[in-house]
């Protein structure tokens, strides 16, 4: 457990808790949550929700909290470290999970790009047949979506080359507020629409006859993946954490930030949906295809469209910059590389890995009836994430607990070994078996 020695660190724990947020809030919480959310009981989904992310996902971020911390480095490093040479696979199965979410999430990031501009230009469609042939037309054409996806992925780059404290921080300190700020906006516009209150009653309106085991799996599922568990992300942060500072307070400020995010985004989305009579759907429907022509309607929609796809770019960036960063400090830390070039290196194989992703929507590339692209995500978010997650959890509770006795209060301790242990496991192996599904 010595200590490798001396790594860049976060100058200021809002920069760590901003950045922490970021990385866990992403384009999931903003199109998937409130739709799964609608669908499973509305504000009693909500409220299972906000349980599951404080009694699971809290404990797991504080178990890579705490692996990251002690082992001061990369998922492999910090495993190596704190748990044994033998667990050294866990961190790697972490940061190759990682690069394979950012491989085709940067393809999606690309999309965002292209809708801000378009939003800026004003030729986002006007009805649902146009707008959603126009999406259909693009996301068909490799050139222009590999295209974007280049531009996504040198972002990230650049983000990501300038190191924890000039890069990292400083883009999650400015971006996230304007990102609140935006959200905020457009939720107070979206339930201010005549309207909005079918919106509302869909979203918030608590069905408990829609509460089953399968409400319990979809809001299990969402914590899990909300808030980028299993893939050393957070470890990563932590490792760049002053040892000065506690854990547990970040840890549940991440979690609320993350959740209110979730939260806050339906209550942009359903009543501005509902207002013009539109059917919510879930994915890139809703948001590529059906949300631009609810803005075409809307008074003053032009701004707000631009608004929306302006913080969807913020919000990817900031997943995509954690998900980088995963990899980048392998690379500096165990190989020995400068930040540069395992920055510039890594991005662009990277993106090579995500082409076959971009071009796979138009039609090609399948595997077994999936594209390429959800052949990925199924391989990531089914099997490597929830095998990460119950790896944290278990050398968490069962191995490491001596180190987080001394990391954690005494008050938290318990009640934190005990959910790593016992309750997160069985939690994580049902997401696992129940998602293995193709």
């Amino acid at each position: 457990m010595s200590n490798p020695g001396k790594r860049e660190q976060f100058g200021s724990r809002i920069g760590f808790i901003l950045a922490s947020a970021g990385a866990a809030v992403g384009l999931g919480n903003i199109w998937r949550f409130p739709f799964v959310a609608g669908e499973n009981g509305g504000a009693a989904f909500v409220f299972i929700y906000l349980i599951l992310v404080f009694a699971i996902g809290m404990p797991l971020i504080l178990a890579e909290f705490v692996i990251g911390r002690r082992g001061q480095g990369d998922p492999v490093g910090s495993v190596k470290r704190v748990c044994g040479k033998a667990f050294a696979p866990l961190g790697g199965m972490g940061i190759l999970a990682a690069l394979v979410i950012l491989s085709f999430y940067a393809v999606v990031g690309g999309w965002t790009i292209k809708y801000a501009l378009d939003a800026i230009m004003g030729a986002l469609g006007t009805d649902v047949a146009s707008a959603g042939g126009a999406f259909e037309a693009f996301i068909a054409s490799p050139f222009p979506v590999i295209g974007y996806q280049a531009l996504f992925m040198l972002g990230t780059y650049l983000i990501v080359a300038k190191g924890v404290g000039g890069g990292i921080e400083r883009f999650c300190t400015i971006f996230m507020p304007l990102f609140f700020i935006l959200l905020i906006v457009l939720a107070i516009r979206s339930m201010t629409l005549p309207g909005a209150a079918e919106g509302l009653a869909f979203y918030l309106k608590p069905d408990f006859s829609k509460v089953n085991s399968s409400t319990i799996l979809a809001a299990l599922g969402q914590t899990f993946f909300s808030l980028s568990l299993g893939i050393g992300g957070m470890l990563t942060y932590g490792s760049y954490l002053d040892r000065k500072e506690p854990l547990v307070g970040p840890a549940f400020q991440i979690c609320f930030l993350d959740s209110l995010v979730a939260f806050i985004s339906g209550l942009v989305i359903f009543p501005a949906v509902f207002a013009f009579g539109f059917e919510p759907s879930a994915g890139a429907g809703l948001t590529f295809v059906t949300l631009p022509v609810v803005f075409g309607k809307m008074p003053g929609g032009a701004i707000f469209a631009i608004l929306f796809f302006v913080l969807l770019l913020i919000a990817a960036l900031t997943s995509s910059v954690s998900l980088l960063e995963v990899g980048n400090a392998y690379l500096v830390d165990e190989r020995k590389w400068s930040r540069g070039k395992a920055s510039a290196v890594l991005s662009g194989a990277t993106f090579l890995a995500g082409v076959p992703s971009a071009i796979s929507l138009g039609g090609g590339l399948n595997i077994a009836g999936k594209s390429f692209l959800d052949t990925m995500d199924f391989l990531a978010s089914k099997v490597m994430m929830p095998l990460g997650g119950m790896g944290f959890a278990l050398v968490g509770g069962f191995l490491v607990y001596k180190v987080a006795k001394e990391e954690l209060p005494a008050s938290v301790y318990p009640v934190w070994r005990f959910l790593c242990c016992f309750v997160a496991p069985v939690a994580i192996a049902w997401i696992f078996f129940s998602g293995l599904k193709w």
